[in-house]
C-alpha cells in the first residue's frame, strides 16, 4: 500500500471475517498503471482486482482511462462470465457487439453488456470532433466488470445502454445511480447480485446514506475527500468496508467520486484475460473457444460461442481483425483470496 498522506497517522482495520470482509475501515489500495497496447496504445489506472482485494461485492475490475486525446480502438474480443459496465466521463465511445447492437455512449450515459456463457465486443472512439479544431477529443472514463453468480454465468449474452439514469439529491450531494440503489433512487439497469453503483458530486460536509449490509469503496476522480480524518485523492481506490450505514465526508469544491459496493461476494473467482470462471480448465476452454472461432467463415461465426461483431470484416481497413488470445500462462490458475489489508 502507497500512503499518500504527509505524516500519516497509524492506522487499524478490524481482521477480515470469515467470509473474507471487514467491517468499517479505511484502506488505500494504490492505482497502477497499465500499459494496454497494441492498435488501443493507451495506459489504464487499475485499481481492481488487487493482490488481497479481488472484489467489492460483485465488482471484480475498475480501469480509469484519460483525459488524452489518445483515441481508444479495441478490436472484437471475447468475455465469459460478468458483466462489463462503460462510464464515460469525456467524449465518446462506439460499442458493437455479437448480440447485434451498434451504439454510442457518451458522458452521462450507461453500457451493460452481459456476457453470461460468451460474447464478443468491439469499442472506438468517434473521433470526430468539429468544435475543438480537427483534434481528437479527449478521451475520460471508467471501464468495470461485475461478476456473474453461478446462477447465472452461463446465461444466454445481453445488452442494454441507459441513457436517462436517475439521480439522488440530499445536503450537499447529487448523484447519478448507474446500476443499483442509492439514496432513494433505483437504476433501470438489470443486474444480478445486490449491487450499487453511482457518480457522486459533492462539496463541504457531507452525510451519504449506505447499506450496511454492503462492503464499498470509493474512487476520488475530481477534487479530493476527508474520510475517518485521512485524505483520500485521486488515485488510489478507498476500500470502506463492511457494516457503514451512513458516510460522513468533508469534499473540497468541485468534487467528484465513483462509489461502487455490494452484498460481499461469496464465490471464489479466477479471472484471466478477459474471462471470469471458476476453475483454470473452465478458463483455458473459453480461451480455446475463441482461438478457434479465428478459423471459422462469418456465418459459422455467427453461430460459434462468442459470435461475430459484425463491420469488423476483411474490408473493414483499420478496423478489420479480431484480438488474440494471450497463451495460457505455464502454471495452472488459482482463485484470488481476500486478504485483511494491503
Amino acid at each position: 500500500m502507497t500512503n499518500l498522506e504527509v505524516a500519516p497517522a497509524e492506522e487499524l482495520c478490524p481482521p477480515a471475517a470469515a467470509d473474507g470482509t471487514s467491517g468499517p475501515c479505511l484502506q488505500l489500495w494504490p492505482e497502477r498503471e497499465v500499459p494496454l497496447g497494441g492498435v488501443r496504445a493507451m495506459n489504464v489506472q487499475r485499481t481492481l482486482p488487487q493482490r488481497g482485494l479481488p472484489t467489492i461485492g460483485a465488482w471484480c475490475f475498475l480501469d480509469s482511462f484519460g483525459p488524452d486525446r489518445t483515441a481508444m480502438s479495441v478490436l472484437p474480443h471475447p468475455h465469459t462470465g460478468l458483466q462489463t459496465v462503460t462510464w464515460p466521463l469525456a467524449g465518446t465511445i462506439r460499442h458493437r457487439d455479437s448480440v447485434g447492437s451498434d451504439v454510442v455512449v457518451r458522458p452521462g450515459e450507461l453500457n451493460i453488456m452481459t456476457a453470461g456463457r460468451g460474447v464478443s465486443h468491439s469499442e472506438f472512439a468517434v473521433l470526430l470532433d468539429p468544435d475543438d479544431g480537427g483534434l481528437l477529443p479527449l478521451q475520460r472514463g471508467l471501464q468495470l466488470w461485475v461478476a456473474l453468480p453461478d446462477g447465472e454465468r452461463h446465461r444466454e449474452p445481453a445488452f442494454e445502454q441507459h441513457r436517462d439514469l436517475p439521480t439522488a439529491t440530499g445536503p450537499g450531494f447529487t448523484a447519478t445511480v448507474m446500476v443499483g440503489e442509492f439514496a432513494g433512487a433505483v437504476s433501470p439497469a438489470t443486474m444480478y447480485s445486490p449491487i450499487v453503483g453511482a457518480e457522486v458530486s459533492c462539496e463541504g460536509r457531507v452525510d451519504l446514506p449506505l447499506d450496511a449490509d454492503f462492503e464499498h469503496a470509493v474512487l476520488v476522480l475530481d477534487g479530493g475527500l476527508t474520510l475517518d480524518g485521512q485524505d483520500v485523492p485521486p488515485g488510489p481506490l478507498g476500500y470502506l468496508g463492511a457494516g457503514r450505514s451512513a458516510l460522513v465526508l468533508d469534499a473540497l469544491p468541485g468534487t467528484r467520486f465513483l462509489l461502487i459496493g455490494g452484498e460481499p461476494f461469496q464465490e471464489e473467482l479466477l479471472m484471466w484475460w478477459n474471462f471470469v470462471g471458476r476453475t483454470h480448465d473452465e478458463v483455458e476452454q473459453a480461451r480455446e473457444d475463441w482461438e478457434a472461432q479465428a478459423a471459422l467463415a462469418d456465418d459459422e461465426a455467427r453461430g460459434a460461442r462468442y459470435g461475430l461483431v459484425e463491420g469488423h470484416g476483411p474490408d473493414a481497413g483499420a478496423e478489420a481483425g479480431r484480438i488474440p488470445a494471450p497463451p495460457m500462462p505455464a502454471v495452472r490458475l488459482a482463485p484470488r483470496r481476500r486478504s485483511p489489508g494491503p
